[in-house]
């Protein structure tokens, strides 16, 4: 793959990332206002406080797109709607680990294109998307 075509193929996996913060913004936005039920509190909360990280991950990607010749994407992928506080945790956690999994996938490909900072950039947007599914996983993981 010439340098063009991987340059190229990053920006495009870099937008699919960003729709996907998109994503998880509104999700969560959605999911903070709609939660019901005898965890609401707690559950509003968590949702609230996952908006600003998601926003800084859309941020960096937006300006890195931006920086490479790119245009960043200006709509989020599909947000899942969901009624039941359960259903939203899950939605959640598919979401985290969907991007999880192409965040390890987007640092090769910087690699590959030697944009070795923004692979090192996605060390911490690894670390965080980690922590974000490992605490969707404990809070499911007794859930009636």
């Amino acid at each position: 793959m010439t340098s063009n075509a991987k340059q190229k193929a990053l920006i495009d996996g870099l937008n699919e990332d960003l729709r996907g913060e998109f994503q998880a913004v509104i999700m969560y936005r959605l999911y903070a206002s709609m939660v019901q039920g005898p965890y609401r509190q707690e559950l509003r909360a968590f949702f609230s406080s996952e908006i600003p990280e998601e926003l800084r991950h859309a941020q960096m990607l937006a300006d890195k797109i931006s920086a490479l010749g790119g245009t960043p994407a200006a709509e989020p992928a599909p947000v899942p709607v969901a009624a039941e506080a359960k259903e939203m945790l899950q939605n959640a956690l598919e979401a985290e680990v969907g991007a999880l999994e192409r965040y390890v996938q987007r640092r090769k490909q910087a690699e590959e294109a030697g944009e070795h900072g923004l692979a090192a950039e996605f060390d911490d947007i690894i670390a965080d998307e980690t922590h974000h599914r490992d605490e969707l996983r404990q809070m499911l993981a007794r859930w009636p």
